[in-house]
């Protein structure tokens, strides 16, 4: 959770790098983008954290989680504070900033990026998950808005560790690459990934800039994923789930909604 302004950067700067390499099979896009539909499991949403950014749509299965997971600090932590009320300890990591702005006794902060080794400047997931497994047992929650490095990351984590998540909360950045050949492979086989051991259970769009389209898809430049452990669900897994969700909220109060286009319902 970083400013806006480093945020809507970024996004200006690569958002749409689609258009400087060959485009992908926009049929094969289509088809992967309806793998990644939110499924309904029988667990309901709430809210954690500000009505704004840095706020989730969370499933209330809370009890039992042993600790949060929680890379990326900004002057934003209420999602955090709310777990550290909760009971839930925080685990930070973060190489720009100095530590969180307000303390916790249950807050543990790392000045690390998250990356994919371990050095001076960086830690990898499985680094973090190990230090917050010393502090307790019982499933992790991660929160993870890392702007960009998050494919790696979570591609570089082993199948244990991403299984020592019960919920994963995390915001994806530079969707639109997902239109370019080479561009697209590292989001495409993260959420492969991903799907392996999780439902998509709500996609919520950052309105930190409109969609991009091409061919008929849109899709926005940055959104949020909630995702379940396949063994958590209740129910069977079914679509239909209505966008946008009660609880949602615009990230920027100034900018325009942007909703979550048919073709990810």
């Amino acid at each position: 959770m970083r400013t806006h302004l480093l945020k809507s950067f970024i996004e200006k700067l690569f958002g749409n790098v689609f258009w400087l390499e060959p485009s992908s099979d926009l049929g094969e896009t289509q088809k992967f983008i309806r793998q990644l539909v939110p499924v309904d499991i029988g667990i309901e949403l709430i809210r954690v954290g500000p009505d704004g950014d840095g706020g989730y749509l969370v499933p209330d299965d809370l009890i039992g989680i042993g600790g949060c997971v929680s890379p990326g600090v900004s002057n934003e932590i209420r999602f955090d504070l709310e777990m550290a009320h909760r009971g839930i300890p925080v685990f930070m990591a973060d190489a720009s900033v100095k530590g969180p702005p307000e303390n916790h006794e249950l807050f543990h902060f790392y000045p690390k990026f998250l990356d994919v080794v371990d050095d001076a400047e960086s830690m990898r997931l499985e680094t973090l998950v190990a230090e917050a497994s010393k502090h307790g047992n019982g499933d992790l929650i991660l929160q993870m808005d890392i702007e960009g490095a998050e494919y790696q990351v979570l591609l570089d984590a082993s199948d244990d560790v991403l299984r020592s998540f019960r919920i994963i909360l995390l915001e994806c950045h530079h969707l639109t690459r997902l239109f370019g050949r080479q561009n697209s492979q590292i989001i495409t086989a993260t959420f492969r990934k991903l799907l392996r051991h999780f439902y998509i259970v709500h996609i919520h769009p950052n309105n930190v800039r409109p969609p991009s389209s091409k061919g008929g898809i849109e899709i926005p430049p940055v959104m949020e994923f909630t995702f379940v452990r396949k063994d958590r669900a209740r129910t069977e897994p079914k679509r239909g789930l209505v966008f946008p969700h009660q609880l949602d909220r615009n990230n920027l109060l100034d900018n325009p909604t942007v909703a979550l286009p048919e073709i990810w319902r």
